[in-house]
């Protein structure tokens, strides 16, 4: 069982919400998840519909009965959620837990002692903290996998987070176990230029602890905590749930990495043990009907392209556009002049065979196909993002509102948008689920007041 404590010392950064939401997202990915609740105020119960007048036994006493040497398996106390979702609740008593058990000997060690007999029962357990540093943080944090900090985008984030980091490198010495920490960018407004420069900070300075995914302010996500639902069941198609569900697979993905790994291999080795196959019985019908007997090699298979792939090698004859034809579209790539010009003969024509592409002419046709370009009065934006669930543009054209201007998924998976927009020059940026970056495919680049890069066009009709 992995254990994920859900801290920061510093309150109203959503701790709570994370640790609800995060928990049910793993759940529903098919993980057995418990959700133990350590925050006297018992709002994992209230956000999960668990009425407090019914709850009769709750964490405070599998941690009492665990110190005096009469253990209550934490399964008495757990209230099943949803499927793969259980809570250990916390009820107001557990705030005096701390002077009930301070002078006993390993009482940090209490909560530790007591997972270790759920770890056949679960794949996760996500704890939640109260917001101050005593015993049952401490408890929390001795216990953990993974730490992870929610900072909301804020004016005292920074400080509650050099706090949370430096209690965590204090536990991890007296202990001799260090947990992974992790930095959850929560409650982020990208309107503000205040939250875009946090998130900034907190990029330059923690790069490696700072997970990818962003929890973006979402009014699905407190609805949800007052009508007791967690935002998978309250919400499912909202972007809270989106970012969750983006969040647990992250946090899952070191864990399937290895198994899909092999996996695939061993998928891929069955197509080419039948791909053998198949050429084996086509050489030996050909051999028999008198046709050629030569034996192909599987690298000079074609290959099918992918959709919305760019042919580099036209094919041996091309028919081309007849003099009735209606004239293509006039496109033009900035920094390019890719006008379309055809002539007129009246039957095909044998093309001689065209040498292979080198890997500077690929990049170079793969960049003019995805960068910004202009066909007539629009400007289109195209980009490619695989695994992305939404891309969205910001810049000068829509005052930096990236939900202004959401980009269409295509049938092939790439993400296109459409523009009229008056001559001009224009800065902006792309925002591939929440993450702000230039367009790599753009080469016109210039700074920002962030220390980013934002990618330039210059609308020339």
């Amino acid at each position: 069982m992995r254990t994920i404590t859900i801290a920061n010392q510093k309150g109203g950064c959503g701790k709570t919400t994370v640790a609800i939401n995060l928990a049910a997202s793993i759940a529903r990915e098919g993980r057995r998840t418990l959700l133990v609740d350590l925050d006297p105020q018992g709002h994992c119960a209230l956000g999960m519909a668990v009425p407090d007048e019914q709850i009769d036994l709750s964490v405070f006493d599998c941690l009492v009965k665990q110190a005096e040497g009469e253990p209550l398996d934490l399964s008495r106390v757990t209230w099943q959620i949803a499927p793969n979702l259980d809570l250990a609740p916390a009820k107001a008593n557990l705030s005096n837990l701390e002077s009930r058990l301070a002078n006993r000997d390993n009482a940090d060690q209490l909560l530790s002692t007591l997972l270790e007999a759920q770890s056949g029962r679960y794949d996760y357990c996500i704890v939640d903290c109260p917001p101050h540093l005593g015993l049952l943080m401490r408890n929390a944090l001795r216990t953990a996998d993974d730490v992870i900090i929610p900072v909301d985008t804020g004016f005292f984030s920074l400080h509650g987070l050099t706090q949370q980091l430096a209690t965590v490198e204090q536990i991890s010495d007296g202990n001799g176990k260090r947990p992974a920490l992790h930095i959850l960018p929560n409650q982020y407004d990208v309107r503000t230029k205040f939250a875009r420069e946090i998130l900034a900070e907190l990029r330059g300075r923690f790069k490696g602890l700072v997970f990818d995914t962003i929890v973006n302010f979402n009014t699905k996500l407190k609805e949800g905590t007052s009508f007791g639902q967690p935002i998978t069941e309250f919400a499912p198609s909202s972007i809270g749930a989106r970012d969750f569900q983006k969040l647990a697979q992250e946090i899952m993905g070191a864990d399937s990495t290895a198994p899909r790994t092999a996996e695939i291999l061993q998928h891929v080795e069955k197509l080419a043990a039948d791909a053998e196959r198949l050429l084996a019985t086509t050489t030996t019908l050909m051999h028999n009907q008198g046709g050629p007997a030569q034996r192909v090699g599987r690298s000079s298979l074609p290959m099918p392209s992918p959709p919305g792939a760019i042919s580099l090698a036209p094919p041996e004859e091309i028919p081309l556009r007849s003099a009735e034809s209606p004239r293509p579209q006039e496109t033009r790539a900035w920094g390019r002049d890719s006008t379309a010009r055809a002539t007129q003969p009246s039957a095909a024509v044998r093309t001689p065979p065209v040498q292979p592409a080198s890997n500077d002419e690929i990049d170079r046709k793969i960049a003019e196909f995805y960068a910004v370009r202009q066909e007539g009065e629009v400007a289109v934006f195209r980009a490619r993002q695989p695994g992305a669930a939404e891309i969205q543009l910001a810049g000068d054209f829509n005052d930096w509102m990236p939900h202004a201007t959401p980009m269409r998924r295509m049938p092939n998976g790439d993400f296109e948008a459409r523009l009229r927009l008056p001559r001009g020059r224009y800065r902006y940026r792309l925002v591939v689920d929440g993450r702000w970056s230039h367009d790599a495919n753009n080469p016109v680049i210039e700074s920002n007041e962030y220390g980013e890069l934002n990618s330039v066009v210059e609308v020339t009709q």
